[in-house]
């Protein structure tokens, strides 16, 4: 069942240079129960997707065109007021930087407190027993203690683990996570991709994972949409885009991925950098970079042809794939 559609949204920033295209038209859907990676290099669009999903983008920025469908609201066209019942209540959250998204003047119960408190949790022993029972469902150790600290008296770890047990306050139906383990060493990387994939099995949450690491979507993830300079190149479920990946970016990406036995041997690397956010791209936004590149790579944009029922990639390369 899909619970959250987006649909051809685009988004630019107004700056002194000129409008930033940062979204040249997304399209995906979110499952129940299911975890959804947004990849891609930094700059391709991911971090913007899921702000704008929540209404949470800059005074600068400006949806132009699109639609997000959850159940049977545009949240696009949704007043301050509405979205605010959803932000946070059914969808939530979970911000790169624990240490700059958490309120350094209040003490980690608090802020829990404060999120309780905005949906409906009057008593304030209401509150401290429901932030203790969030902290101890997160994993964190003697949460009598924790919910008395300030942020910067935790680990980072701990930190992610507490702006976790935030946004699960209000038993959201979807959790945001934009670069969740980005700061986090490996260990504790691990140990936080395992309490989504565990809120995603038990509590039937759905979750979009915003990473540009292609390992934690194949290990977090069912569904992957690949971006690239604000447009969706290919998506399907993990399973098949990992074992056959289609577009051209997407196998570049794998390429790069070190592999068991590579020490000591040069990586290989995709030439080039993104387009930048000021230029309108004619065609395929990736044909500079490509191989594969034709003339009408530059001239067109590329439709998706289907490979099956599981994946999708828009590349040329395929047309002759495509039957009626």
């Amino acid at each position: 069942m899909t619970l959250l559609a987006v649909e051809n949204l685009h988004v630019q920033f107004s700056t002194p240079f000129g409008a930033v295209y940062a979204l040249r038209g997304i399209d995906f859907e979110l499952s129940k129960g299911e975890i959804l990676g947004l990849v891609g290099e930094t700059g391709c669009g991911k971090s913007v997707t899921g702000r704008s999903i929540i209404g949470l983008l800059d005074e600068n920025a400006e949806v132009t065109q699109g639609r997000v469908r959850f159940e049977n609201a545009d949240l696009l066209q949704l007043s301050e007021a509405d979205l605010r019942e959803i932000r946070g209540n059914r969808i939530a959250m979970i911000f790169q930087d624990p240490a700059v998204a958490l309120n350094p003047l209040f003490t980690i119960g608090q802020q829990i407190g404060d999120v309780l408190r905005a949906h409906g949790a009057d008593l304030r022993s209401e509150q401290r027993e429901r932030a203790l029972q969030l902290l101890n469902d997160v994993g964190l150790p003697d949460p009598a203690q924790l919910v008395d600290v300030y942020p910067h008296q935790l680990s980072g770890g701990q930190q992610q683990r507490a702006m976790i047990a935030m946004c699960l306050a209000a038993e959201p139906d979807v959790i945001i996570a934009d670069e969740p383990t980005t700061a986090l060493d490996v260990t504790i990387q691990a140990q936080i991709l395992d309490l989504l994939r565990m809120l995603q099995r038990d509590r039937e949450i759905s979750v979009i994972l915003i990473t540009h690491d292609l390992g934690i979507v194949a290990e977090t993830c069912q569904q992957v949409v690949v971006l690239y300079a604000g447009r969706v190149v290919e998506k399907g479920s993990v399973e098949t885009l990992f074992a056959q990946p289609q577009h051209p970016y997407t196998r570049g990406l794998l390429s790069a991925l070190p592999r068991a036995g590579s020490r000591g041997r040069e990586l290989n690397v995709i030439s080039g950098t993104v387009p930048s956010g000021l230029e309108r791209i004619k065609g395929c936004a990736f044909a500079p970079r490509c191989g594969f590149a034709m003339p009408r790579c530059h001239e067109q944009q590329p439709a998706f042809s289907a490979f099956g029922p599981k994946q999708q990639s828009a590349c040329f390369l395929h047309e002759p794939l495509n039957h009626d």
